[in-house]
């Protein structure tokens, strides 16, 4: 019976999110379904481990977001080359 409600919760942690909010949350729970299940409690686990794993995401989003800001504003600032006349009188 527990293999079945456990199926049936990360079908339903699967459908119930979207896409965007599911980043990190399968991974999470799946572990902490895992880890729950060992101390017998694997609901509170699953949804520790979602959460977690949707904290995580988005904080990994977050920086790589301000790391290409800060790759772009660079590239803006560095001087842009000068042609050079190769034309002699």
């Amino acid at each position: 019976m527990k293999p079945l409600t456990v199926l049936a919760a990360a079908a339903l942690l699967f459908v119930a999110t979207s896409t965007a909010d599911a980043k990190g949350c399968i991974k999470g729970a799946l572990a902490g379904g895992v880890a729950g299940h060992a101390a017998g409690h694997g609901w509170i686990g699953a949804a520790t481990g979602c959460y977690y794993g949707r904290r995580r995401a988005k904080i990994q989003a977050e920086q790589q977001r301000k790391q290409r800001q800060q790759q772009q504003q660079s590239q803006q600032q560095q001087p842009q080359p000068k042609p050079v006349n190769m034309q002699q009188k």
